[in-house]
């Protein structure tokens, strides 16, 4: 069995949910704390012990790339001005790990940008981390959670939670075949964005996916659906219709939308809560409410 060592971020979307904000800003690039929302990504993937990273982006995303390049500027002013704790902070952003760049060049859904990094994927298993979804937990993170469940199953492993029953037509849905363990299961199906009284569980997909490179058989095959988009879910039930299990773990950590208003500002407050530099001003401030 091969080493899950690669990732891919889907970046290429326009982030209409938080407009004006993502006029000129990439999503990915909106801040929380004193981090863009890209980074907690891409410490998570490192963290669990991704090595190549692979971001897919699209026109007027350039400062995802000036972000994890070397910043000699900055680097020498903080240098000469002894500021070695700021210049940690910094330094280490442009070698986490070996991050490359490939253009979505028409926004042609998740799975056509999946199948945009099939070269650098070439024939090993991979995780998706999708740019909207934090997801925080101090003690594994999500991504180490799904790898770990691959190298014990040696099966394809999609991220999922139980969701509210009111918000089950948000999702991907997903049918259970049978229980593995007390959080994996094997799918038999996924219904997207079901009414409640038609979904097959609460388990939602959400935000994270490590594949077999037999996706991208699929995904080069696969036809547009609605609004001409190809979608990454598709091609999975494809998968699954071909014999190919893949399995539905029930992560440990909390998701965080911060791909809407709502859910970055959550972010922002309970990232400000954990931060040591900014914990207690802020819990004073918000008695004051």
């Amino acid at each position: 069995m091969k080493k899950v060592k690669k990732a891919v971020i889907p970046a290429a979307g326009l982030g209409t949910r938080v407009l004006p904000a993502t006029k000129a800003l990439p999503k990915e690039m909106l801040n929380i704390v004193d981090k863009p929302s890209l980074q907690y990504i891409v410490e998570e993937l490192v963290e669990s012990g991704i090595t190549d990273i692979v971001i897919v982006t699209g026109r007027n995303k350039n400062s995802i790339e000036d972000h994890f390049d070397y910043s000699f500027e900055i680097e020498e002013t903080l240098k000469n001005s002894k500021k070695d704790e700021l210049l940690n902070k910094i330094s280490h952003i442009s070698t986490m790990a070996n991050i490359y760049y490939v253009r979505q060049n028409k926004p042609l859904g998740l799975g056509h940008a999946i199948l945009k990094a099939k070269s650098f994927i070439g024939d090993e298993p991979f995780l998706i981390a999708l740019g909207d979804d934090i997801i925080y937990n101090p003690e594994k993170a999500v991504s180490k959670q799904l790898i770990e469940k691959y190298e014990k199953y040696g099966k394809s492993v999609i991220g999922c939670q139980e969701v509210p029953e009111e918000d089950v037509s948000k999702y991907g849905i997903v049918e259970i075949k049978q229980q593995l363990d007390d959080r994996t299961c094997e799918i038999n199906d996924f219904v997207e964005k079901p009414n409640k009284e038609d979904a097959p569980s609460k388990m939602a997909c959400l935000g994270r996916y490590l594949l077999s490179p037999k996706i991208f058989n699929f995904l080069e095959n696969a036809t547009a659906g609605k609004g001409g988009e190809i979608q990454l879910t598709d091609s999975i039930l494809e998968m699954l219709k071909s014999g190919e299990d893949v399995l539905a773990y029930n992560f440990d950590g909390k998701r965080y939308d911060i791909g809407n208003k709502i859910g970055l500002l959550k972010a922002n407050i309970e990232f400000g809560l954990r931060n040591e530099e900014t914990k207690d001003e802020l819990k004073e401030y918000l008695k004051t409410l």
